[in-house]
């Protein structure tokens, strides 16, 4: 721009003299004479010198702002010429549009910072969501749920609060999903409802994506974008490139976001398996390239942290199945994760192995067996499938079903199986039940009831304690010091866990050569900055969690919970009085009604204080001359709770009504 600054100050004495040409000059004394006076007059006025008439004037003026112009043109040309190249020395006016065009250069953000925001998956298992944002651009990373604690009475899930994203919804270019687990994908209806982007993953995550928001009706259609592993995608000022990584499920990738300040390497879910089932490695070479390179900032797993060693690879699992099915003579139900294809296809290799056809039940089953044989991700051996409706037409010892249920889900497959509520299976003596998964953590009580109630049946159960029957999907402390040897990152930021997850591996990091100052162990909400010249903390957005109660998403709060608390542990007293307000009597009742805190047969001393104490209260409050009925059964459940307390050191919730006659 120091070109046209210049042209700017050379080109100032040309407007001034071309503003004192057109500016009307000051008359003269003569001028100023009127016409009949300088006509008779006897001795004539003397005249004015020629340069002094306003025509002379005038110009001179002109001829002065000319030599000026002219004289800042040649300058113009002059300068132009010696920063232009020989091929733009045009007119003093071409040139110097020429050199504003060369000069203008791709917008940068050297004045901002990036901004790492984690929305989910801190400090707890499940729910991940991570925002990189830079400039007026945003990209979001996965967008998952968790299950409800044992205190959120009632609640199906919790997804993760996305109020930042609402509010800056027009910088959001897009969601990229690293795999389809429901701990990456299972708050996405609910985050498409607010926010119409378009969302970019691979090929089976898409489809397993579809079937979900198929159950959604009041979603517009989304925009899903198809990538495998090595496509890079433009959103904004980030561009994304898909790596292919390994894990629990087929297709799942890591994502290098390329930003203006570097490189952000975000694992999602990973493990190093050198025997993986596909024959597809994790892309090893390319996070070592990515490291040559230099990587800003890794985001890396955390949930095995803590197991040192590596994880065991998926083909482990086929030889446990090999080994149970082997001489087997009882019908074989295998329950595991719908998701991982790859255990599935093992299942269907070793049941055709040993001339055994293979059924599935549960819904999540039958799409993922739906959608792995559509875009090839399963390959069922000919004549091995048959329909769960047509099981009984073969032997059971020729028979293998393959179900939802290893966590234990009270609708899922295997434990309406158990607790004798399944339609067309029946489990008893001559089945063996092979449970090929470890309870999440925090859900082993329901896992463990489920396999007593099967054992009750008469069934056999292999379950993890007993045989290989599981392996993690998840990278432990040799997998991830590898990662982090490999990339070797400017900044660490350990995600997906719980804090003591995050702290194990944040040690990993500085034994790998991280210096401590540059791991950042952060929380939901809390904002870490890099700029050119550091990081930093940059303040917090609202982030926590949203309860999804049936179709109400984020309606059930801290009141509702604790209602539901108490109805759970001290059930509920109402007191129905009909009134007759006008007159101010009491028509019909009081009549108490339990639930849940006493069985009314056995407490009719109880109930009978209760009525006495409502009408005397509801008396006592018309003869007052009150009013208002929120009042009125403030102070009925008021003393009914004191009179309950005291007779039974119990807290029901009291709810009166009052009905108008």
């Amino acid at each position: 721009m120091a070109e046209t600054k210049k042209e700017t100050s050379l080109s100032q004495p040309r407007k001034r003299a071309a503003q004192t040409a057109r500016k009307p000059q000051p008359k003269t004394a003569a001028a100023k004479m009127p016409a009949a006076r300088r006509r008779g007059s006897q001795s004539p006025a003397p005249r004015a010198p020629k340069a002094a008439t306003p025509r002379k004037t005038a110009q001179q003026a002109m001829k002065m702002a000319q030599e000026t112009a002219k004289a800042a043109s040649e300058a113009v040309r002059s300068l132009s010429g010696a920063l232009l190249p020989a091929q733009d020395k045009q007119t003093g006016k071409q040139a110097a549009k020429k050199t504003v065009r060369q000069k203008k250069q791709p917008e940068t953000f050297a004045a901002d910072k990036l901004r790492v925001i984690p929305l989910g998956g801190l400090n707890e298992i499940g729910k991940n969501m991570t925002v990189l944002e830079y400039g007026g651009d945003m990209i979001v990373i996965d967008a998952g749920m968790t299950f409800p604690d044992e205190d959120l009475l009632g609640v199906d899930m919790v997804i993760p609060d996305i109020t930042y994203l609402q509010k800056n919804r027009e910088k959001v270019r897009g969601i990229f999903l690293t795999h389809a687990h429901e701990d990456h994908i299972g708050a996405l209806p609910y985050v498409l409802r607010e926010l119409n982007v378009p969302v970019y993953c691979t090929a089976l995550t898409a489809g397993l994506v579809k079937l979900k928001l198929q159950e959604h009706k009041d979603l517009k259609k989304p925009r899903i974008t198809v990538k495998k592993d090595g496509d890079k995608v433009k959103a904004g000022c980030f561009e994304v490139e898909f790596i292919h990584v390994n894990h629990s499920i087929a297709d799942a990738c890591a994502f290098a976001v390329k930003t203006p300040l570097g490189v952000v390497l975000a694992t999602g879910d990973f493990k190093i398996d050198t025997t993986p089932i596909d024959g597809r490695m994790i892309d090893l070479l390319r996070l070592g390239e990515l490291g040559q390179k230099g990587v800003l900032l890794l985001l890396m797993d955390s949930t095995n942290a803590e197991r040192p060693g590596i994880a065991m690879s998926e083909r482990k699992v086929g030889d446990s199945l090999d080994r149970e099915f082997k001489g087997c003579d009882q019908r074989i139900i295998v329950a595991s994760f719908a998701s991982n294809v790859h255990r599935v296809q093992q299942i269907f290799d070793v049941a055709a192995k040993y001339g055994r056809k293979v059924a599935v039940s549960g819904r999540s089953m039958e799409n993922i067996l739906k959608v792995g044989v559509e875009l090839g991700y399963l390959t069922l051996p000919a004549n091995t499938y048959v329909d769960l409706n047509d099981i009984r037409k073969y032997p059971k010892n020729k028979m293998t079903i393959i179900t939802t249920g290893s966590q234990g889900e009270p609708m899922s497959a295997l434990y309406r199986m158990a607790f004798s509520g399944h339609r067309q299976v029946e489990v008893g003596y001559g089945d063996k039940i092979l449970i090929a998964a470890t309870p999440i953590p925090g859900n082993e009580k329901p896992v463990y009831t489920m396999i007593n109630e099967l054992f009750r049946k008469g069934a056999d159960v292999v379950y993890q304690r007993l045989a290989d029957m599981h392996v993690s999907g998840h990278a432990c402390q040799e997998e991830l010091k590898m990662i982090l040897s490999l990339t070797r990152p400017r900044y660490f930021m350990p995600v997906h866990g719980e804090y003591r997850h995050l702290m194990v591996n944040a040690s990993l990091g500085r034994a790998c050569g991280v210096k401590p100052e540059n791991i950042f162990i952060s929380d939901l909400g809390k904002v870490l900055e890099i700029g050119p010249d550091g990081a930093g903390w940059g303040g917090s957005v609202p982030s926590g969690r949203v309860l999804v109660d049936g179709l109400g998403v984020g309606d059930v709060g801290a009141a509702v919970l604790r209602e539901r608390k108490t109805l759970s542990e001290s059930g509920v007293i109402t007191a129905v009085v009909g009134v007759d307000t006008r007159n101010r009597t009491i028509v019909s009742g009081p009549e108490i009604i339990s639930r849940g805190f006493v069985f009314v047969r056995e407490a009719e001393e109880l109930m009978a204080g209760l009525r006495d104490l409502t009408r005397e209260t509801l008396e006592s409050c018309l003869e007052k001359g009150m009013t208002s009925r929120n009042a009125i059964k403030d102070t009925i459940a008021r003393r009914l709770a004191d009179y309950l307390y005291k007779k039974t050191r119990r807290e029901p919730l009291v709810v009166p009504v009052l009905l108008e006659m």
